[in-house]
C-alpha cells in the first residue's frame, strides 16, 4: 500500500537561496543524478515565484507588512514536500497525479488560515524517478499586537507550535488527501517508528550513493597522542607525593593501556582491510556482470515506464482533444442557432411590414383591392410574393438542371 507523504523543512536566508536555484532548475550541472533534464519541461508550477525566494520574501513583507524580529538567520520561510511513491503516481495516471498535487495545494493554502497570498511558490517535478511538489511558504501567524490592532507575524516557533506539531499536519493532511478519493495509508507515527527526522537535503544525502561512498573513502583512524609523563611531573614537583602516586599514575596507565589497545585495533583493521581487498579482487569480475545486468534491467524498467508514460499522455491528450473539439462545436452551434432565431424574427417583421405596405398603398392610391394589386406586381415585375414559396422553385429548378447536366 502507497502512503500519503508530506515533510516540512524551515529555511534561512541562505539556505532558500540554494532550495531556489534547485526548485527552479537554475543550475547548469545538477548533483542529484536522479534529475532527466529530457524530462524537465513536463515540470510545472501552481503558483510561479517571479523573483527568487528571498526577494520574494521581501516583496510580500513589504506589501502586506509582516511584523516580527527578523534577523539576518531567522527563519523566514518552510518548504513542504509532498509526494507518495512512483507505483503510486503510475497507477492513477496523469491526470490524477495533477489533482493529486492541486488537492494538496489546496490543503497549505487552508491549513491553520495560512492563504494563498503568503504562498512564494509551489512547483510539481516530474523530470525524477517520483512525482513530488516542493511548496515553500511564509510562515505567517495572523494575531493582534499591544494595541490591539490584527497583524500578520512571521514566526516559525509559533505557527509549529508544541511536539505533536507534526503528527497533527499529517493527520489533518491525510484526512484531506483520502476525502478526495486517492487511496492512500497514514504512515506508521514516530514514536513506533523511532526514526529520526532528517530535514529534506540530509534525506537526500543519506540517500545519494555517491555522496556516502566519499564519506566512507575519507574516514580515517586518529589515534590520540599518548601524554608525556614527564610533563605532569612538572606541574606536580611541589605538590603532594600521594597526588601522583594516587591520581596522576594510575591515569596515566590507564591512557597508555588504551593507546597500546587502539594501536593493537588499529593494526587488526588493517589486516581486515587486506583480506577485503583480495577477496574484491576475485569478486570483481562476477560483480562487474551482475552490475552489467543490474543496469539493463533498471534500463528495461526504464523503458517500460516511459512507454507507459507516453501511452497515458496519449490516451488524456486524445481525450482533452476531443473535449476541446465538442466544446468549439457546440459553441458554433449555438452561435447558429442564435442567429437563425434572431433572422426568423427579422424575416417575421418583414412581412408584417410588407402586408401593412400593401394596405397603405391600396388606400393611398384608390386601389380597388389587395389582391389585384399583388397580381399586377407578380405579372410586372416576374417576382412571387411568397418568397418562401418562390425560393423553394428555384432550388428544385436548379436541382433538377445539374442532374440533367449530369446525364
Amino acid at each position: 500500500m502507497s502512503y500519503a507523504i508530506v515533510r516540512n523543512e524551515k529555511l534561512v536566508r541562505a539556505k532558500a537561496q540554494g532550495i531556489c536555484v534547485h526548485n527552479d532548475r537554475k543550475a547548469n550541472n545538477h548533483s542529484n543524478r536522479e534529475i532527466d533534464i529530457s524530462r524537465t519541461h513536463l515540470n510545472y508550477y501552481l503558483k510561479k515565484n517571479e523573483l527568487n525566494y528571498v526577494k520574494e520574501f521581501d516583496r510580500l513583507k513589504e506589501k502586506y507588512n509582516f511584523k516580527g524580529q527578523i534577523r539576518s538567520n531567522s527563519i523566514i520561510m518552510c518548504e513542504m514536500i509532498f509526494t507518495s511513491d512512483a507505483d503510486f503516481f503510475n497507477k492513477i495516471g496523469i491526470v490524477e497525479t495533477k489533482r493529486y498535487f492541486k488537492e494538496s495545494y489546496n490543503f497549505i493554502c487552508n491549513y491553520k488560515n495560512l492563504g494563498k497570498e503568503n504562498i512564494i511558490s509551489a512547483v510539481v517535478h516530474l523530470d525524477e524517478s517520483t512525482p513530488h511538489m516542493h511548496l515553500v511558504y511564509v510562515p505567517i501567524i495572523h494575531t493582534k499586537d499591544n494595541n490591539g490592532n490584527n497583524i500578520n507575524k512571521v514566526c516559525c516557533r509559533d505557527f509549529w507550535k508544541g511536539r505533536d506539531s507534526y503528527r497533527k499536519l499529517q493527520n489533518s493532511y491525510y484526512e484531506h488527501i483520502t476525502s478526495k478519493g486517492f487511496q492512500l495509508e497514514r504512515g506508521l507515527p514516530v514514536e513506533e517508528t523511532h526514526r529520526k527526522h532528517e530535514n529534506i537535503q540530509e534525506f537526500k544525502n543519506l540517500t545519494n550513493f555517491e555522496n556516502t561512498k566519499q564519506v566512507l573513502n575519507s574516514i580515517k583512524l586518529d589515534l590520540p597522542e599518548v601524554p608525556d609523563i614527564k610533563d605532569f611531573k612538572k606541574v606536580m614537583l611541589n605538590r603532594d607525593e600521594k597526588i601522583l602516586e594516587k591520581i596522576i599514575k594510575p591515569k596515566d596507565k590507564v591512557i597508555e593501556e588504551l593507546y597500546n589497545n587502539n594501536i593493537a585495533l588499529h593494526k587488526e583493521l588493517s589486516k581486515q582491510a587486506k583480506i577485503v581487498d583480495v577477496a574484491a579482487k576475485f569478486q570483481k569480475e562476477k560483480d562487474d556482470i551482475l552490475e552489467d545486468n543490474r543496469i539493463l534491467n533498471l534500463k528495461c524498467k526504464q523503458m517500460e515506464r516511459d512507454f507507459e508514460y507516453k501511452e497515458k499522455k496519449l490516451v488524456n491528450d486524445y481525450r482533452d482533444k476531443i473535449y476541446e473539439i465538442n466544446c468549439m462545436s457546440q459553441k458554433v452551434i449555438n452561435d447558429l442557432e442564435k442567429e437563425n432565431n434572431f433572422l426568423r424574427k427579422v424575416i417575421d417583421r418583414f412581412k408584417v411590414t410588407v402586408k401593412v405596405f400593401i394596405s397603405w398603398i391600396c388606400n393611398k392610391f384608390s386601389v380597388s383591392s389587395e389582391e389585384q394589386l399583388m397580381r399586377d406586381f407578380e405579372k410586372e415585375s416576374r417576382l412571387d410574393f411568397d418568397v418562401e414559396n418562390s425560393v423553394k422553385i428555384k432550388e428544385f429548378a436548379k436541382s433538377k438542371s445539374d442532374y440533367e447536366m449530369e446525364l
